[in-house]
């Protein structure tokens, strides 16, 4: 019987590294020098009874090396994709005209760096919280397979790769972190 237990590592480890791509991805939204449409893509906002990413909900562009601008396709969108934007933590302060929202991106000063390095930790934070997920899912499968008869030693073999691959990833996240800080933070 403890020949059919196996634990999956490779379906953990494919969802540890889609936890690290999807934190490369929110900290390539935080520019720190020009607008990019880049910088709203995490931003999502209740549209027609779903939560729906803003470049599926108007046109995204950046006229300027400052501004971004977003056309709303749907008059009444308007007002949610404004109160989106004020509430994603990015500190932008959107300006409406008609159907077409402008986000002049501010010059940073230190208070502003500081803002975004918060932001680029909470973005940290959850990509600490979903590898440990993944994790603790590794160990429930763990759990099982030694209910169902996986020998001591073997069990310990597996909680020592699992709790391996989570400390690599979380170790990539706080490296990741450091230098997107540093990026922040450079003048």
């Amino acid at each position: 019987m403890a020949d059919e237990i196996e634990i999956d590592i490779d379906d953990l480890k494919r969802r540890m590294d889609g936890a690290m791509t999807a934190l490369r991805h929110e900290f390539a939204s935080l520019r720190t020098g020009r607008a990019s449409a880049s910088m709203i893509e995490p931003i999502t906002v209740e549209a027609y009874g779903a939560v729906t990413p803003i470049n599926q909900v108007g046109t995204v562009n950046v006229p300027e090396p400052r501004m971004v601008t977003i056309n709303v396709w749907d008059k009444g969108l308007v007002g949610k994709v404004e109160k989106a934007i004020r509430e994603s933590g990015l500190g932008i302060n959107p300006q409406l005209n008609g159907t077409i929202i402008m986000l002049p991106i501010p010059e940073l000063n230190e208070e502003r760096r500081k803002e975004l390095t918060k932001v680029a930790g909470q973005y940290a934070e959850s990509a600490r919280v979903a590898i440990r997920n993944v994790r603790r899912d590794g160990m429930e499968q763990l759990k099982k397979a030694k209910n169902a008869g996986m020998s001591e030693d073997e069990h310990k073999l597996w909680h020592d790769e699992i709790q391996e691959l989570t400390d690599g990833h979380i170790k990539s996240v706080d490296e990741a972190l450091e230098v997107k800080q540093g990026e922040i933070m450079q003048v």
